[in-house]
């Protein structure tokens, strides 16, 4: 969080737009509010210091299998990074798919309620189809909101 807090800074002349999914999402949320900025969450996590109590103990990094443990520590950070309640929902765009078996996309429509919100009827957590919708995430992050042609978007 430190480097995108100094890249953020070292770029404050320019129009920054952050994009974030999964716990991406809950990053980007918390920097979007704490520096005025737009951002675009995918399939974000909703209070992932609760959400990820279960994981507590040993791990294994499906990718590397690397092990390693999980801890209070782990979750204390997230917490600190939680935002509750967003202060400007116009600033955010939200792209959900409800057959995210992860998390419970209904969690971000609470949380992210007045943004424009994207819900794909099925998909993964992984976002089946993203780059259909990167012509979205881009005029969104340039000021306008272009209509996805095979999702239902909500206000």
């Amino acid at each position: 969080m430190q480097t995108l807090e100094q890249e953020i800074t070292r770029q404050r002349t320019r129009n920054i737009a952050l994009v974030g999914s999964s716990l991406g999402g809950h990053y980007a949320t918390w920097l979007a509010e704490k520096y005025d900025l737009v951002a675009v969450l995918v399939n974000p996590a909703v209070n992932p210091h609760v959400a990820l109590t279960p994981c507590l103990g040993r791990q294994t990094n499906i990718y590397t299998g690397e092990r390693y443990r999980f801890t209070l520590r782990h979750l204390s950070e997230l917490e600190q990074y939680n935002v509750t309640a967003i202060s400007h929902p116009e600033r955010y765009l939200l792209l959900v798919q409800t057959g995210d078996k992860v998390l419970d996309y209904r969690h971000a429509l609470e949380k992210y309620r007045g943004a424009q919100q994207v819900v794909i009827e099925g998909g993964e957590h992984g976002f089946r189809n993203f780059f259909d919708y990167v012509p979205l995430i881009l005029g969104f992050a340039a000021g306008k909101l272009v209509q996805p042609a095979t999702a239902s978007p909500r206000v």
